[in-house]
């Protein structure tokens, strides 16, 4: 905006020359009129800018009207006029075609902002050039290079011409460094020092290497911003007579360097002896003076008193009163240093919304978008609720970016429209994942999924899997709004094919195929709690022999033919709260969001188990413009059997174990190894007793081995810190779209069923895969440490980590890289 006000100055100042124009030497009656030097303006149009017509008295007035009129155009670079006979010739040329615009050499400036600024004084290509304003156009932009420190700046307009009258307009730029602030120096200092008052400023000077996000360079701009900043500190702690009486900024003969220095007068410090508000409070006056921060007695705070005006004001719009007025009166006792304040408050009119309008939803529908709006047409305006619908369409994953206005109702001071502007991102994925391990080797999957099926806001999604350890399909869909209060309805249906010796698990195969169907209740617009119900089938087949598994085997096991496969039902219930209030849906900077659910199987089912998961995360912004952010994260889960069935103990099967490792998990490992390993005992042998007899060996003589593959657990808790940065030579305009963190990871998976000791004694044959450890043990945690890109891709997600494994256990599989596509954020 600045710099367009510079140019737009610039061309106030110049004005247009009337030179080589000629007037007739006396009065006469216009008999004809004819134009001459007319190339790219048409005749018709040209005459219409003559204020004389055939049969009117012209003289040396009417002349000089008439050149004005025909500069005034535009069109005309000279004009002359000449009389023959009785005949007015008009000799114009016209003003050469802007064919090309160039910048050469802009850094600060982008070639946008500078064309924005050109089209708003009418140079662009194929208008005709007004060379008369190139000056003051060059002299603009040095003004703005000043401006933010760079005194060598140069700018030239260079025109070259082409043939049909045209020209090509290089604007070139020769910026220079910016210069660098030498020394600050606040001069009438004395109850604070220069250290605690630089601390609130964002120029700096003699900063340290490692500082890199300081700012050096002088900025006009930031200046006047770090001067208010002063002033506040001041204000907020008492110093109502603060001020700053001058400012001097002075440049080394070089122009390389700057120096500040700003004179202050601290004043002393005034309290509060009085609070009173006058006004229509509209009967809440009891709850805003129970709630107000400024109480008599205490320090004058000038930020508390901007909090009190916004917070009425606020409030106030809670009722409909949108513009209301809250103006804070000082009356400043100079002899026993205390101020009272009269808080002025005009409510206005009450607002009511006419209607509520959609722009920049070119997929999603205004029905879609409308379901997730609080704000209702007809009813007075609440800003609380316009909020409130901001954040609520914000969170879906197809919207990148939201925002309002209200605009008034001509001729209605009481009525307002409401209109969301809103930037959709893609709402379909192709989700895939490509790995590469020692044993897993190349690994691929793919699927589809439509967020916002058709503009309905419904998710539709086919997943099929042809990775090395799964064959699998999965038919799933989500209706939000299947009525109008915000109930929900979904249902899934998958078949998969599983062998977990390619999946870093322990030798099993299976087969499974499943219905589910679930329903969502909002019980505000944060909180939400989900019923689901789900039949599976499983068949377990080409078992591994694990003593952690035996028990779950034994109660399905045909005596006849024990390797023969197991087949089980079940019926799963579950339900879940979830809870968000985060600003976006995909690569939010502020807010949290947390689930927790509970799913158990019936008592009429094969098997008998419950599982319980959290998973917490919380975003805190750092900067203002929260391209710096904080985010902490939880998982933790339980799960276990409950009760007998045909007099078998029931147990977690271990098809449902917690693992870890990987992109989603723990970092700087592979996928799926982090937890338990299968322990396979080996019998010593059997005794051959006298008459040839054979007896059960002495257990204590039998060896163990540790699997190479993972197990899992029935017991997880995973956390982990990122600090969110923004992404190096990456645009600003592309932090919704690509995030670059530094993270710590850390957590473990454990089976707290697991009895150490039955194991502890006996000799192991095979350590190539580690030592035995106490897998109940839940304080044997991993950790890991590294840097992670994330990239919302036309194809999706995909996600690009580089991590060191800081904390591992004995036979563990740490991985440098790792690179997925399709991955939840």
């Amino acid at each position: 905006m600045k710099l367009k006000q510079l140019v737009a100055a610039g061309m106030m100042l110049s004005s247009a020359s009337l030179a080589n124009a000629a007037a007739p030497e006396s009065e006469f009656v216009v008999e004809d009129i004819r134009v001459e030097g007319l190339q790219r303006v048409a005749l018709g149009a040209a005459l219409t800018y003559l204020p004389v017509q055939v049969g009117d008295k012209l003289n040396t007035f009417r002349v000089t009207q008439l050149i004005r009129s025909l500069y005034s155009s535009t069109h005309f670079e000279n004009v002359e006029i000449l009389r023959d006979g009785n005949t007015l010739v008009v000799k114009v040329a016209e003003r050469p075609t802007i064919s090309n615009i160039i910048f050469e050499g802009n850094d600060d400036i982008k070639d946008e902002q500078l064309q924005e600024s050109l089209d708003g004084n009418g140079i662009r290509v194929g208008e005709p050039l007004d060379k008369t304003v190139l000056t003051s156009i060059e002299n603009g932009l040095k003004d703005f290079f000043y401006s933010i420190g760079k005194y060598n700046a140069d700018v030239t307009a260079i025109i070259t011409p082409l043939p049909r009258n045209r020209v090509d307009l290089k604007l070139l730029f020769e910026e220079g460094d910016a210069a660098e602030i030498q020394q600050i120096n606040v001069v009438g200092n004395e109850v604070f020092s220069d250290a605690e008052l630089m601390e609130g400023m964002e120029l700096q000077f003699d900063t340290p290497w490692w500082d890199f996000l300081s700012e050096t360079r002088y900025q006009q701009q930031t200046l006047q911003g770090d001067m208010e900043s002063l002033r506040n500190y001041y204000l907020d702690r008492g110093y109502l007579r603060f001020s700053i009486d001058s400012t001097q900024v002075s440049m080394t003969p070089e122009k390389s360097g700057i120096y500040i220095a700003l004179n202050v007068s601290e004043g002393e410090q005034y309290t509060i002896s009085d609070v009173e508000l006058v006004g229509d409070l509209l009967g809440h006056e009891e709850y805003i003076e129970r709630v107000l921060p400024l109480t008599p007695g205490e320090l004058y705070n000038q930020a508390e008193v901007t909090y009190t005006e916004e917070f009425i004001s606020k409030y106030l719009g809670r009722f409909g009163y949108a513009y209301p007025t809250v103006t804070t009166v000082p009356d400043i006792n100079d002899e026993d240093k205390t101020v009272k304040l009269t808080l002025s408050v005009d409510p206005g009119k009450r607002i009511y919304v006419r209607r509520i309008n959609f722009q920049g939803n070119s997929v999603t529908a205004d029905k879609v978008l409308r379901q997730n709006v609080s704000q209702m047409e007809g009813t007075w305006l609440s800003n609380s609720m316009l909020e409130s619908s901001k954040a609520s369409m914000s969170r879906l994953t197809y919207m990148e970016e939201v925002e309002y206005e209200t605009v008034r109702v001509p001729g209605q001071d009481d009525k307002v429209d409401v209109n969301f502007n809103v930037k959709e991102q893609p709402s379909g994925s192709f989700n895939a994942g490509i790995g590469y391990g020692d044993r897993t080797k190349l690994s691929l999957q793919a699927g589809i999924q439509q967020d916002n099926f058709l503009g309905t806001g419904k998710r539709v999604g086919l997943n099929l899997s042809t990775v090395s350890y799964q064959k699998s399909a999965q038919i799933t869909y989500n209706d939000p709004y299947f009525t109008i209060d915000g109930i929900s309805l979904g249902g899934t249906i998958g078949y998969s094919e599983f062998d977990g010796s390619d999946f870093n698990v322990i030798q099993y195969n299976s087969k499974q195929w499943s219905v589910g169907a679930n329903i969502g209740y909002p019980i505000n617009e944060y909180n939400r709690i989900n019923f689901g119900l789900t039949y599976a089938n499983v068949e377990l087949y080409n078992r591994g022999y694990y003593e952690q598994t035996e028990q779950f085997y034994d109660q399905f096991l045909n005596g006849d033919d024990p390797d023969a496969p197991i087949e089980y039902q079940s019926y799963l219930g579950s339900v879940s709260w979830s809870r968000s209030t985060l600003n976006r849906g995909v690569f939010p900077t502020a807010g949290s969001s947390q689930r927790a659910s509970f799913s158990i199987t019936t008592p009429n089912s094969d098997v008998n188990y419950f599982k319980t998961v959290f998973d917490g995360k919380w975003y805190f912004p750092l900067s203002r413009d929260q391209r710096w952010s904080f985010l902490a994260r939880m998982r933790i889960g339980y799960g276990n059997g409950y009760g007998e069935i045909n007099g078998n103990e029931q147990i977690l099967p271990f098809t449902e174990n917690f693992t870890a490792g990987g992109a989603d998990t723990l970092r700087g490992f592979e996928n799926n190894t982090v937890g338990p390993r299968g322990v396979i005992r080996v019998p010593s042998g059997a005794i051959t007793g006298p008459g040839g007899v054979q007896y059960p060996s002495d257990p204590s003589n039998d060896t163990i081995g540790i699997s190479r593959r993972s197990l899992g657990g029935n017991a997880m808790a995973l956390g982990g810190l990122e600090l969110i940065v923004p992404t190096p030579f990456v645009e600003e305009d592309m932090d919704n779209s690509v995030r670059t963190s530094v993270f710590v990871d850390v957590g473990n998976v454990w089976d707290t069923e697991f009895d150490y000791d039955q194991y502890s004694g006996l000799a192991q044959s095979d350590t190539r895969y580690g030592a035995l450890m106490d897998y109940s043990d839940w304080t044997q945690y991993r950790s890991s440490a590294g840097i992670s890109v994330q990239w919302l891709s036309p194809m999706g997600p995909m996600v690009f980590s580089f991590s060191r494994a800081i904390q591992e256990r004995d036979g563990d599989d740490a991985k440098f890289f790792t690179f997925n596509i399709g991955q939840t954020f």
